[in-house]
């Protein structure tokens, strides 16, 4: 509700400054061309999604025990983007880009568990120490409205608002599995890698910049811009699966390999909790969701026809 509430007010600050507007100002049509770089850190920070059945939790076991249970919560919102904007501008006043980025997420751990004990052969346990960190790499375009609010001493400042359409990205979740004593196969080491790819979705964005003259066509700008949207899985694939470094992905099943993400899991459903599970089939899962919501700095130039 805050970040709604927050975007309506930017847009209506934008709107009552374009109506007060100097209806006698000459007309500047032209276009433009903006490439920059940027650094966004998480805004909001939400309870991270099931993997691979693990809760978002960082467990602490001591002589198998739980001594310390934590959610791990967090945005995948904090990294780099880099991309371009090409850009109308009707008048003195109004314009409007088309951007297009590539995303590339910080490493978030979703869930860790610490000297676990899951098994017991001949008196000795075996323990289990468990990562699952996960990033999102994401290509997107950006239409935006932009409101220029006048130029002093070479600086133009400006606000602008749009949405963001992810057009392709996927979240890869890296898990490592160190079983340490003699039961389930003995010490190993497993290294998992899944991608998860996202259903169609919209995000908002709202910014505030300025530009400054280098030449008569080149300018040099930085935005504040703050973004918000949240990805629902569409379906997941296991890339990778290796046991003490040796590649063991064709051992697996495509049940192990491939899930679907459903709303509603019931008898229906290849899922362990409710079914045998067919191993041929992708196995059903329960639908989540990850936020990709930051604060950002970006930094460029801009070249005006």
């Amino acid at each position: 509700m805050k970040k709604n509430l927050f975007l309506l007010g930017f847009i209506a600050c934008s709107m009552t400054m374009m109506g007060q507007t100097d209806k006698k100002e000459s007309n500047k049509e032209s276009w433009y061309f903006k490439l920059g770089g940027s650094y966004f850190t998480q805004a909001t920070a939400t309870e991270f999604p099931t993997v691979s059945g693990q809760q978002p939790n960082r467990d602490i076991y001591v002589g198998g025990k739980l001594v310390s249970r934590e959610s791990i919560t967090g945005s995948f919102g904090e990294g780099f983007r880099y991309g371009g904007n090409v850009g109308y501008r009707f008048t003195d006043r109004l314009g409007v880009e088309m951007g297009i980025n590539y995303y590339n997420s910080n490493s978030k751990t979703m869930v860790e568990t610490v000297d676990r004990i899951i098994s017991v052969a001949g008196g000795s346990p075996t323990y289990l120490d468990l990562t699952s960190n996960g990033r999102v790499k994401a290509l997107d375009l950006a239409p935006a409205v932009v409101l220029f609010l006048g130029e002093v001493k070479g600086f133009e400042s400006y606000s602008k608002v749009g949405v963001i359409v992810p057009i392709n990205g996927k979240l890869v979740i890296e898990t490592t599995q160190d079983y340490n004593g003699p039961a389930v196969g003995g010490q190993r080491t497993i290294v998992q890698e899944d991608e998860v790819k996202p259903n169609p979705t919209v995000g908002f964005l709202a910014a505030l910049g300025t530009s400054y003259k280098l030449g008569k066509n080149l300018s040099a700008f930085a935005e504040v811009e703050y973004r918000n949207f949240t990805v629902h899985g569409k379906s997941k694939e296991t890339t990778r699966y290796e046991v003490n470094g040796t590649d063991a992905l064709s051992t697996r099943t495509r049940a192990e390999n491939y899930s679907n993400y459903v709303k509603t899991l019931n008898s229906s459903s290849n899922n362990a909790d409710f079914n045998t599970v067919d191993p041929t089939r992708a196995t059903d899962e329960q639908s989540s969701y990850i936020s990709i919501s930051g604060v950002g700095l970006t930094l460029g130039l801009k070249f005006s026809l």
